[in-house]
Order: structure tokens, then sequence, then C-alpha cells
């Protein structure tokens, strides 16, 4: 490994480029694929805003409830039982068991037990998913490199970089309209950053990375008709973490590849998008931090069902809502949205069926969204069919692509409504550490007991003062 590793890296172009400032400009010809390189390369030594390392810690310790939750839903298990067949080098751990293996194999199940439960983050503008492929592929290479935490910090703003700038670059709205899944299509490019970050690659050992990695992007819509969550959670996160890891573990085996692929004939904007703006993968590079633009869901359900369970609840407290009093619901989506959460067979991403059942409960618990038996239940089926869902072209406002009207016809005649325009967890509507924690408290206590949860969080608050990720093992394994 050591000789693979001075083979790739050069320490005295590593000094050079550790010197340059976090803000990043253009430089006059060169190509995206040199500057963005050469970004990832300053990016893993740079210190980052206090907002930004906050922002950090926040989504590690809300994927890692994730991931630790998901490890006991379906998806969870079965990625489980597929990696515990393939054996491999012990160099990694899969959360939530007693498996280590290859860092590629933990990366992708972690990432698919972090989606299993839909209570990963998400951007709104972009549509992806960044913390489920990116912390996945974080954890297992800074184990098996033994990083600090302050160095996963980092690959993480990096990967969270990646991510939601491959689809900038690409044009959300372009990908999603050409059948392609956004969450698929970037994840491994998210992944890519943070697992390339913690390798501590050269310049050239990050192009050929990035090369290795667009020859595997991929993603398409057809997750809307996965019925199991299982196909869905390899194809948001598990895929891209395991080839994204995957992509710099083969640079560190001494694999070489193409220089430049963002560039030029045949480069991976033009092969993926009818109108690219490659500019936008490097834009602000240093200044802008995607980490800080995700929404971290209050709700353990789909994204786009985070509006209408806010503003139902809301309208339930102010007027003393119960279904008696409930003549019927009108619920206003975005357009994008409908066929999303319209009608799903999974319980965790049927709006109709998730505010019936906010209606009746008052709640939406993580166990209570992941119950299909509960979407067979009398009651929340009677409030079911009071629900109506319609798109709203009003409501396809970028800066807030994601907001919901719900509009309630009481028995009396009475009709009451509210607008969320940006939930909890949102940028324009953070949720503060304690909230944050207090989430990620839920999700874990079941899984790895109160003790071991209270120890992660704790750790997590502090993760830049871990010198071993290794550390964080003995608390999220079984």
């Amino acid at each position: 490994m050591s000789s693979r590793r001075r083979l790739l890296q050069s320490a005295g172009a590593f000094a050079a480029i550790s010197a340059m400032p976090i803000r990043f400009s253009r430089a006059a010809g060169r190509g995206v694929t040199e500057r963005l390189a050469r970004y990832m390369v300053a990016a893993r030594d740079q210190e980052l805003p206090e907002q930004v390392m906050l922002a950090c810690k926040h989504r590690i310790l809300d994927t890692l409830g994730a991931i630790v939750s998901g490890a006991r839903m379906h998806p969870g298990e079965m990625a489980l039982r597929y990696v515990r067949s393939l054996g491999g080098e012990p160099q990694a751990s899969v959360v939530g068991s007693d498996v280590r293996t290859t860092a590629v194999n933990a990366a992708m199940t972690n990432a698919m037990c972090a989606h299993a439960d839909e209570t990963d983050d998400f951007e709104p503008v972009t549509k992806a998913h960044p913390g489920c492929a990116v912390v996945p592929a974080a954890l297992a290479m800074a184990e098996r490199e033994h990083r600090s935490g302050r160095d996963v910090i980092r690959a993480v703003a990096l990967g969270y970089d990646l991510t939601c700038r491959l689809l900038m670059a690409l044009g959300p709205d372009l990908v999603r309209g050409s059948h392609r899944s956004a969450e698929g299509t970037s994840s491994t490019f998210g992944a890519l950053g943070a697992a390339a970050s913690l390798a501590r690659l050269d310049e050239r050992g990050m192009r050929h990375a990035i090369s290795y990695s667009a020859q595997q992007v991929s993603g398409l819509w057809s997750w809307v008709k996965d019925k199991d969550h299982i196909e869905k959670a390899f194809d948001f996160a598990g895929m891209g973490a395991r080839n994204g890891v995957m992509a710099v573990d083969m640079v560190m085996a001494g694999l070489t590849g193409v220089d430049d692929v963002l560039d030029g004939t045949h480069n991976l904007f033009i092969a993926l998008s009818s109108d690219p703006k490659p500019e936008e993968m490097v834009k602000d590079l240093g200044s802008r931090f995607y980490v800080t633009e995700t929404a971290i869901k209050t709700f353990s359900v789909g994204y786009p069902i985070q509006s209408p369970l806010d503003a139902l609840l809301t309208l339930r407290r102010q007027h003393a809502l119960t279904p008696d009093k409930v003549r019927s619901i009108l619920v206003k989506l975005p357009t994008d949205a409908m066929g999303i959460v319209g009608d799903s067979a999974m319980p965790d991403v049927n709006c109709q069926h998730l505010v019936a059942l906010a209606l009746v409960k008052g709640a939406v618990s993580f166990a209570d969204s992941h119950d299909v038996a509960l979407m067979r239940d009398p009651m929340i089926l009677e409030q079911r069919g009071k629900v109506t869902l319609v798109g709203d072209k009003s409501l396809m406002d970028p800066a807030a692509p994601r907001g919901a009207i719900v509009e309630v016809t009481l028995v009396d005649g009475r009709k009451v409504d509210h607008f969320t325009r940006h939930p909890p967890g949102t940028r324009e509507n953070p949720l503060s550490t304690e909230a944050v924690n207090a989430k990620t408290r839920d999700l874990m206590t079941p899984v790895l007991g109160r003790e071991k949860t209270e120890k992660l969080i704790d750790m997590v608050g502090r993760l830049e003062e871990i010198d071993d990720i290794g550390r964080l093992r003995a608390l999220f394994a079984a």
C-alpha cells in the first residue's frame, strides 16, 4: 500500500498545491477536469468555516442515524446478507452488525442502509440525496486509512460539493427529463469526492479517479416502480458509494485512466446533458458549500411529503382537527412531485396515506411511516379517501422547490389552509444541534441502546478532536 501511495503522490506537488487558498478561481486555459482535481487536492487540508464544520457534523450524525435504523429495515438486511456472502479483507465495518469487509463492500452496504428508511438528507434544487452515499464512503475509506475526524469532515464537505455540482453542470431538470435518476446520477461523484480526499491522491490520481467515476455514473427513473425499496436504496446510495470508492481504490492500485474526462470530445457533460454548463462544476468552489444547503428531514418519509405533513399537522394543532371534523383534504404539490409520492406502494413514499395517518394520529413516527399494515387499516383508509392530491404549477418555485399547500374543508363547510414554503430542516428553516441530536437519538437507540447512542452523538459532536475514525467502530457495531 505504501509503495502505491508513493507512486501516486508527489511530496513536492502536494506541498505546492496544499498552499493554495480555499477560494478557487479559474485559471486561463485550464480545463474543468484540471481545476476540479487541483481543488480536490487542496481542499483536504484547508480549514473550513465554522458554520460549514457544524453543517458537516450535523449531516454525518443524521446519516449515521439513517444507517443504524436502516440496518434493521428490509433493504438494509438484504444488503447485509449479500455482502456477508462476499467475505473480503476486513478493512471497514458494516454499521449495526459484526461484519468487517472491504471498504468498497462496507460503503455499499452502509449506503443502502442509509436510504432504506427515507430519513436521509436532500438538496431541494438538484433533488440529490448527498449524505446517503457520501458519508458511508467517507466512513469506510477513513476507517481503512486510519484518518482523523477532521479529515472526514473535510471529505464530507467535498463529497457534498461534487454531488450537487455535477447535477448543476448537467442541469437537474434535464437529467430528470431524460428518464435518469438525479439521485443515482450524482451519488457516484459524491462518494468519489469523499473517498479521494481520504485516499490523499495527487492531482493526476484525482483526474483518473474522476474518469473512473464518470464511466460508472448511472441511475434510471425506473426506481419509482420498486415496491420493496431495495433497488431504490441501491440506486440512490449503494451504487454511488460503491462506484466512488471503487474508482479511488483502482487508482490507488496503480490503474491509469483518462486525464480530462470532463473536457473536450466525448466528455461526461455532453454525454449526459442536452444543454450542459460545465463551469457549474467548479463555480464558487471553496466559497459556496452545498453541505450547508441540504435539508435534514424531520419525518422519515419521501422529501416531497415533508411540507404536506408539516402543513397538515400545523392545521391540526391550530384548529384542533380530528377525523370526525374533516370532510376533505386537498394537497397541492409541485407538479414534478406527483409521480414520486402519489399513490406509491411504499408507505413512506405515499403522500395520501401519510396525510391520513397524520390526521388520525397527530404525528408520523418512524415506525408508523414504515408500517405496511397501516395502509390496510380501516380507519386510515377511511381518512385517505378524503385526501386529494393535485399538482400546482405555481409551486414550481426555484427558491422553494418542495413547498406545499394543504386545504382542509370541515364538516361545517368552513375551509382552513396552510402553506409550508420551507419545511423544518431546510437552509431557510434549519434544525438546531439539539434537534438533530434528538432525531438521531430516536433512530439509533432502539438498535444500539441508550449508552452507545449517547456516546456516538457526543463523539460526532466533537469529531474534529478524534484522531482515528476507527474509534467510532465499537459504538455502531452490533
